[in-house]
């Protein structure tokens, strides 16, 4: 009897072992390099260039306005005024209403966006193939033709100040402000968020006086990707640019970060999660390490499989997302660790945080975990810019950065060279707990004391 439940049980164990061989998913292929598509550039005379990508067969042209302007340009009495010169922007031209506009967009399959980011400004548009010459005539004209209509900005001051209450509503948010803040003290990197009294003083004047400043043929690049008439774009592009003046040409405001070891609590009372941003200064993307650097962040905690995140959210269900952050700025960068957490186990997170780190600058990854990641990140990397949305934004971040296009197109094969040793080398270079800033945002009381000393220390010094 004991040798048939033997035979049993030995026959139950081989079916599991096989059936969980069975579940497994194959291996993936390794990921090919991004080849960025055949390109066509054309510089006008007063500075404006054009960039022409055909890619793809579906029949739409991808358009977008690429201007080296935008927070970055502000001074410390301008947080956001570019954004309200792009809500302007959006009011109309000289020769046709907003409506008139999105009316024609919308006849030509897409419509009309304006967005600002720290180094560019972008007016963008999708429309069918075969209206490419048209959308780019009634973009140019928005952009070299604003009305800036004085009896508009009331209303739009009015909604940014209620946009940007509800934003430092949020902790992250406020973390967020103060962790650039102390980062970028001189810098309009750290400027995050205005006052309602600085929104409240800008007038149509503040706004022109910008715009002359800031914008101009030479500092604007028009992408069009998809699909197009090559002939009719250039042609279109020439008649209605070759007549704006030049502008000045754009400098960007090289930060110089601080590496400091301050700790703030912003109290919110009766807070059942803490905030938390901690991290410091690194690398811009011209550095040799930063790609190295990026997949080291991708081990630590900027992927779902990362150690931070296995650590205190799948083992220890402290939070439910944490991420790290390789964060890019010109010339420089920021590293960082996110993640709201229970007010009870906010110290306990911080400990696991930094022991992570210094787990990583002791000891080098395994291969199979150095595999899983450069194979997840360059897959990652590939599939986002195989549209000509994402090929434009990779133009764009090359322009914004001084880069060479070699750094597209060899960074999967860059990334395929990184080994768990230059991974334990660049944790031990740039992700130093010893210079870390950290931001609190919870409830004083009850976290106050979890700092882990180490920390606490570190501030007095």
């Amino acid at each position: 009897m004991k040798t048939s439940i033997t035979y049993i049980l030995i026959f139950f164990f081989s079916f599991s072992l096989i059936a969980q061989e069975k579940e497994q998913p194959p291996k993936g292929g390794e990921p090919k390099n991004f080849s960025l598509p055949k390109k066509e550039t054309v510089k006008l005379d007063n500075g404006l260039t054009l960039v022409m990508v055909p890619y793809g067969s579906i029949p739409k042209a991808t358009i977008r306005f690429s201007i080296k302007t935008g927070n970055i340009d502000e001074n410390e009495n301008q947080v956001w005024l570019s954004d309200l010169l792009a809500d302007l922007l959006e009011e109309g031209s000289t020769t046709k209403s907003s409506k008139q506009i999105a009316d024609e967009m919308a006849g030509m399959g897409g419509n009309l966006n304006i967005s600002v980011g720290l180094h560019t400004s972008s007016m963008n548009s999708s429309v069918l193939y075969e209206f490419a010459p048209e959308a780019i005539m009634l973009m140019a004209d928005v952009l070299k033709n604003p009305k800036f209509p004085a009896e508009e900005l009331d209303r739009l001051k009015a909604d940014m100040k209620r946009d940007l209450s509800v934003r430092l509503s949020r902790p992250g948010s406020q973390a967020r402000r103060d962790f650039y803040a102390q980062l970028y003290p001189d810098h309009p990197y750290g400027r995050v968020y205005p006052s309602d009294e600085m929104i409240e003083s800008y007038t149509v004047d503040d706004i022109k006086q910008f715009y002359e400043e800031h914008f101009g043929a030479v500092r604007t690049t028009v992408y069009v990707a998809g699909k197009f008439n090559r002939d009719e774009v250039q042609e279109t592009v020439e008649k209605a640019f070759l007549d704006w003046r030049e502008g000045t040409p754009s400098k960007y405001n090289i930060a110089k970060p601080v590496a400091s070891n301050e700790v703030k609590i912003i109290d919110r009372p009766g807070a059942p999660q803490s905030t938390i941003y901690y991290g410091l200064p690194v690398i811009g993307p011209s550095h040799e390490d930063y790609i190295a650097l990026d997949i080291t962040n991708s081990i630590l905690g900027g992927s779902f499989a990362s150690r931070i995140t296995s650590n205190i959210r799948e083992d220890k269900g402290y939070t439910y997302s944490p991420y790290s952050s390789l964060d890019t700025r010109y010339k420089s960068g920021v590293w960082y660790e996110s993640a709201d957490v229970t007010t009870e186990h906010t110290g306990a997170s911080l400990t696991e945080i930094k022991k992570e780190i210094e787990k990583l600058q002791n000891e080098p990854p395994s291969k199979e975990e150095m595999e899983g990641i450069i194979n997840y990140e360059s897959g990652i990397y590939v599939l986002q810019n195989s549209t000509p949305s994402g090929i434009i934004g990779q133009m764009i971040f090359l322009d914004t950065h001084d880069l060479d296009e070699s750094f597209l197109t060899n960074k999967v094969a860059k990334m395929h060279e990184v080994t768990p040793e230059k991974v334990q080398e660049m944790t031990k270079k740039y992700i130093k707990p010893e210079n870390m800033t950290l931001i609190v945002v919870g409830d004083r009381e009850k976290i106050e004391n979890q700092i882990p000393k180490p920390v606490k220390q570190s501030l007095k010094q």
